[in-house]
């Protein structure tokens, strides 16, 4: 998470892992979380989930928090935010049967809709690897991949 105008956020080879990135417009603060799976509940059997990001239901809530604490969230208030997401390909083979990226994206969504937000944009599915970049300053959101080049959504 940033609010610094010359920083980028980049996670990098999403292939069935998702980001979001949450773009609050009224304190131009930027947070983006890289999703590996949609459930924690193989780390449940422990006290605490030592890696939060990993997961979508995990995930979400530990990069909305920190913005709530600087503000960009009153308690019943996600206003302001513009969503997008990117990731959740298929790249192993189309007969995948744990289909982990379009799990992740329906699982991001349903956490995403909890909270009252949804995608503005979003580049999800298919079969390429994508990278993600996110300029502080401008908002802008930069995928690329060897398989496509660059774009913007």
């Amino acid at each position: 998470m940033s609010n610094t105008p010359d920083d980028q956020l980049r996670t990098f080879a999403l292939g069935s892992c998702v980001a979001v990135v949450l773009l609050h417009r009224p304190t131009k603060t930027v947070g983006m979380v890289h999703i590996a799976l949609p459930d924690s509940s193989i780390e449940k059997n422990s006290r605490s989930i030592s890696k939060p990001g990993y997961f979508a239901d995990t995930g979400i809530p530990a990069l909305l928090q920190p913005m709530k604490d600087i503000g960009c969230i009153s308690t019943k208030n996600t206003g302001g935010f513009a969503v997008k997401m990117a990731g959740g390909a298929n790249i192993m083979r189309s007969s995948d049967t744990f289909k982990i990226g379009k799990r992740n994206i329906l699982t991001v969504k349903k956490i995403l809709w909890s909270y009252g937000l949804a995608p503005l944009a979003e580049d999800v599915g298919g079969t390429i690897s994508r990278t993600v970049t996110v300029d502080v300053n401008t908002g802008a959101v930069t995928l690329s991949s060897p398989a496509r080049g660059e774009w913007t959504i």
